[in-house]
């Protein structure tokens, strides 16, 4: 049928409709059953028939349903319930959610192609990489309440320990996957609240000895930092810790470590080396890596074995 004049306005038949927009007969009859595009007229045969302002009305229906709107939605908005601006600001709202979780879905796959992962390990990853920020950082603070629970330890600088917290990024690399996966089981396992909770007795015998702690400095990170790659330098030269190289370095620690009234000597040094010794543990070592892959931060270098190296030239020195 062709259109027409009727009542002085242009009318269009569903198929005429279908022509102009290019939408299927059928998906037209669809919104027009659903009250979406109700029509202006029929024919004496009972066809419908549809004016310019329903041709703009389905021109919006169209354009809302190839944006993911629901139809209820556009509805609301026909209605004038809402407006087009509002309904985009809620839509737009839910997906960067949806786009947050799918960025998140392809870096678990990522992550299990890579590691050749079997089932079981696909389920963790994917629990774990989905929890909220809420709930991972809820398990670095369980992690750090039980390992603390009771004990007599400096308030501050166990806050300064536990208030670097996990920090997946809404696009995170199958490595930020893969570390989150490995912090999360660590940080669950047993073993290791045992050591962390056994750092902390030492910590606290120490501190009812008169020891006085606080959060690093930069300086102290810097020449730690700078101790350590001393240490790894002659190590890889192939260095003994009694070696003159490892003297020189036992002395400067030494004398860096002494405290108020405190006088360097084998004693002291012994003392020195154990204290070092006792917080020098991969497991200890990792939770700071991995932390730093998550929250996408500088590498921390492994410095276990050139700590261990440092202890003994610490020990085999004299003053």
């Amino acid at each position: 049928m062709v259109s027409r004049p009727r009542g002085g306005s242009r009318v269009f038949t569903i198929g005429e409709l279908s022509r102009r927009t290019g939408l299927p007969v059928k998906t037209i009859r669809f919104y027009s059953d659903e009250g979406l595009l109700p029509p202006t007229d029929r024919t004496h045969a009972g066809y419908r028939l549809y004016d310019a302002h329903a041709l703009a009305r389905l021109e919006l229906v169209r354009t809302l349903r190839e944006l993911g709107v629901g139809l209820a939605d556009i509805e609301r908005v026909l209605a004038e319930a809402t407006t087009v601006a509002e309904l985009a600001e809620r839509h737009v709202t839910v997906l960067d959610e949806q786009i947050r979780v799918l960025r998140l879905r392809r870096s678990v796959l990522r992550a299990v192609a890579k590691r050749k992962s079997e089932l079981d390990e696909v389920k963790l990853m994917n629990r774990l990489a989905s929890m909220p920020d809420e709930e991972r950082k809820r398990l670095v603070d369980e992690f750090w309440d039980e390992v603390s629970a009771g004990l007599d330890v400096d308030s501050e600088f166990y806050g300064w320990m536990r208030s670097t917290k996990p920090e997946l990024p809404d696009d995170p690399t199958p490595e930020q996957v893969e570390a989150w996966v490995e912090f999360a089981e660590l940080v669950r396992d047993p073993d290791f609240r045992r050591l962390i909770r056994g750092m902390g007795e030492q910590h606290e015998r120490r501190r009812s000895e008169g020891e006085e702690f606080a959060a690093p400095t930069l300086d102290q990170r810097e020449t730690w930092a700078d101790w350590s790659e001393r240490a790894q330098a002659a190590m890889d030269a192939g260095l003994a810790p009694d070696s003159a190289e490892g003297r020189a370095l036992a002395d400067d620690v030494a004398r860096a470590s002494l405290g108020p009234g405190e006088s360097d000597g084998a004693e002291f040094r012994a003392t020195l080396a154990e204290r070092i010794a006792s917080g020098n543990d991969r497991r200890a070592e990792r939770y700071w890596q991995l932390l730093a892959v998550i929250n996408g931060w500088p590498t921390v270098p492994s410095r276990h074995d050139a700590v261990e190296w440092l202890v003994a030239a610490l020990r085999t020195s004299r003053p």
